[in-house]
């Protein structure tokens, strides 16, 4: 998934690993991409000696970018190759069950704009069966072990099936706008903030903040 994002991120324009790091927060979540620079940079040197991305150039670095505990070195600035063109349009098209997790279906969700709709399609199927069946499983639980169950144990079955209902109520929506073409409707923001006045779940692995 992470090979997915950087070559994704990088057919939009050349980046350094600093550059990087924030668009995957930016573009995936502050959750799914806390990437640490542990696991950033070796997968960066990875897809380099696969042909997949090159060294562009190095550029000035300044105080206030540099990270603890790391050089003062000019920063590297990464670039996607044909190959890797070619690689994520491979990874792109895969809608097998490890794209219905929540983090495969979070990378692949990003980059629905770059897939095409019968993939798309897949992916969103798979993605409810899987929430279907977490949903049933929470229903299980509170069904068959609820007076077990302590206060606050119960009460977080039942936010995760909440959860689970909402996402499957979302997916469901998404399905039916790509059976008939329509792209997703862009909700309006009629309060301060931008907030949203839809119904639909936060990304897999956010809690949505509820309003005063």
């Amino acid at each position: 998934m992470l090979d997915l994002a950087i070559l994704g991120l990088l057919q939009e324009s050349p980046m350094h690993g600093y550059e990087l790091r924030k668009e995957l927060t930016a573009k995936l979540g502050a959750i799914r991409a806390a990437i640490s620079y542990g696991s950033l940079y070796p997968t960066l040197r990875r897809l380099q000696a696969a042909g997949w991305i090159t060294e562009a150039a190095e550029t000035p670095v300044t105080a206030e970018e540099v990270p603890a505990l790391t050089s003062r070195r000019g920063r590297v600035v990464y670039k996607i190759t044909a190959e890797g063109k070619e690689r994520f349009a491979q990874l792109i098209a895969q809608a097998g069950p490890e794209t219905y997790d929540d983090t495969g279906f979070g990378v692949h969700f990003a980059f629905f704009a770059r897939t095409d709709q019968a993939t798309r399609l897949r992916i969103l199927e798979g993605r409810r069966r899987k929430i279907e069946e977490r949903r049933e499983g929470l229903r299980d639980v509170l069904g068959r072990a609820a007076e077990r169950l302590d206060a606050y144990t119960l009460e977080l079955q039942r936010h995760g099936l909440d959860a689970c209902e909402r996402e499957v109520r979302w997916l469901e929506e998404l399905i039916a706008n790509e059976r008939s073409g329509r792209a997703p409707t862009v909700p309006q923001t009629g309060t301060a903030g931008g907030r949203r006045e839809d119904n639909s779940p936060p990304p897999p692995g956010e809690t949505r903040k509820e309003r005063p």
